[in-house]
């Protein structure tokens, strides 16, 4: 059975796991390089520090994804306004994780009083953007060659959802 819990400092080797291969593997980070666990560490305790819940889908002590909120933009104007981030293992996706994942994540969003959620999806991502829908997320924008990963440009997606 999969339980979805808060994390804790233990998950995190796990957690950099998903998020490295996220990394090396596709385009859902626009980023090169695989991080370290003191990153992900630093990562952990600012989610602390600002309240964001860090959610892992966990089935007998193996971490099968993760999800959390984060900061849109740092200026003042946007501190109504949050980020989300939703990450599954290779071999666990479209098993429906994500959905158990998601929706922890609107409820922290209201518990903290945010205003409206952001996802920005690379726009061949197909599945996330069909799961965000789900949730009753609009696509609001959609930027064109804006990331560059895997000697191609890439285009994103903006969705959005007013909590």
């Amino acid at each position: 059975m999969i339980n979805i819990q808060h994390a804790t400092e233990a998950d995190l080797p796990q957690i950099l796991s998903i998020y490295n291969d996220a990394i090396l593997h596709t385009t859902a980070v626009y980023d090169y390089e695989p991080h370290t666990i003191e990153m992900r560490t630093e990562w952990f305790k600012e989610k602390r520090k600002h309240a964001f819940a860090v959610f892992v889908a966990e089935e007998n002590g193996v971490i099968l994804g993760f999800s959390t909120l984060g900061h849109f933009r740092t200026w003042e104007g946007y501190k109504f306004t949050v980020e989300n981030a939703v990450y599954v293992k290779a071999d666990s996706r479209g098993k429906g994780i994500g959905k158990l994942l998601l929706k922890p994540l609107i409820d922290n969003a209201k518990a903290l009083r945010y205003h409206t959620i952001m996802a920005g999806i690379d726009a061949t991502n197909e599945a996330s953007i069909a799961l965000h829908k789900q949730f009753g997320f609009e696509q609001v924008a959609y930027m064109k060659e804006v990331g560059y990963k895997f000697n191609r440009w890439l285009d994103l997606v903006f969705m959005q959802l007013m909590v």
